[in-house]
């Protein structure tokens, strides 16, 4: 019977996300495809996760629905009428840093807003890595039932690829995160032995990757002082190595100890606080070359931020490892660092538009 009645709570969810991204459309309200895309589909899945998550809770606080039903409409205005000038920097940042805002507040949600509790943040945290793979699973499975649908129809000559994916495929993409939750919240069994493996085959597999790649960068002559390209790269991938360090030791921690696992780790973390330094370098060299942008000035301050927290996730897997201290303190660690991304993310959002004039 609670099965069935969080199936319904998942319909009503899945629904609700996909009105949310689809209805301007349906009645002529907007025009600008990609661009209200690029504004509002994190809006309409964090709307609709939250509302899932709520509705699964046994009591839900009046005070804490208000707040966060305010922020979705405060948000949802903001970045709808925030003023777009021609190549605005700013204003593309603040598209770019308010998924992370909403996942901040979808956190919050999450944990019924006890931040006081540092083992909740860890929680979300080994949810987020279940989500993110459990997401790719549907995906790639909606993406096979879609070319299957696509090619049928096709077959009578019948060319639905258009309306398949501006409404049902887009929506698909919506929901997936949804349902990828409702599997993890009622089949815990299976879900829980998915983060530990993915993260024992993958935290060497980076690993190597980037011992390589580093090893390969002299003599391709590549050099992220001087190659703009080069190091928006450098970053992108600074960015996916330290997902992965995060989400690896979430998963690494629900086993019993493992030595290999917790080494790796923790050469990972070093790598990628080297490769950090370098970026940081490579962007204060670019800043007293050219001087401040929006870009410079966002990929600075989220280099600083992401240094602090390796910083203290290698010091803290260098006492696992040496001085055999337990592998919660490390996510203990993360969790206490958690608030300054979505500080920093408020600021990129809401002052970078004004600060630099919309440029």
């Amino acid at each position: 019977m609670v099965l069935k009645n969080d199936v319904f709570k998942l319909i009503f969810s899945c629904l609700l996300a996909g009105l949310l991204i689809k209805a301007p459309q349906w009645f002529g309200l907007i025009a600008d495809g990609d661009g209200y895309y690029m504004k509002n589909v994190s809006i309409s899945i964090f709307m609709g996760l939250s509302v899932y998550i709520s509705l699964s809770k046994s009591n839900i606080k009046r005070k804490q629905l208000v707040i966060s039903l305010l922020i979705f409409i405060l948000s949802t205005v903001y970045i709808n009428f925030l003023p777009k000038h021609e190549n605005s920097d700013s204003v593309t940042l603040a598209y770019l840093h308010l998924p992370l805002i909403l996942w901040s507040l979808y956190g919050l949600i999450y944990i019924g807003f006890d931040t006081k509790d540092s083992l909740k943040r860890i929680d979300y945290l080994k949810y987020n890595g279940d989500l993110a793979i459990i997401t790719a699973v549907i995906l790639i499975a909606g993406a096979a039932l879609s070319i299957l649908t696509i090619g049928l129809f096709s077959a009578i000559d019948m060319n639905i690829e258009n309306v398949y994916m501006d409404n049902i495929g887009i929506i698909g993409i919506i929901s997936s995160p949804i349902v990828a939750t409702y599997i993890i919240r009622n089949y815990p069994l299976v879900t829980n032995k998915i983060a530990p493996i993915i993260a024992n085959i993958f935290s060497p597999l980076v690993l190597v990757m980037l011992v390589i790649f580093l090893i390969f960068i002299i003599p391709a002559g590549k050099d992220p002082y001087s190659d703009r390209d080069f190091l928006l790269v450098f970053n992108l991938m600074l960015l996916g190595v330290m997902a992965i360090i995060v989400f690896s030791v979430t998963g690494t921690s629900i086993n019993k100890k493992q030595n290999i696992s917790e080494w790796t780790l923790f050469i990972l973390a070093l790598i990628t606080l080297i490769i950090d330094l370098v970026a940081l370098s490579a962007i204060l060299y670019r800043l007293g070359e050219y001087g401040f942008t929006p870009n410079r000035t966002a990929v600075l301050g989220s280099n600083i931020l992401i240094l602090g927290n390796l910083i203290t996730i290698t010091v803290n897997l260098y006492k696992v490892v040496i001085k055999k201290q337990e592998i919660k303190k490390v996510e203990l660690a993360i969790a206490k660092y958690l608030p300054l991304y979505a500080i920093w993310a408020l600021l990129v959002t809401f002052l970078f538009p004004i600060l630099f004039r919309m440029r």
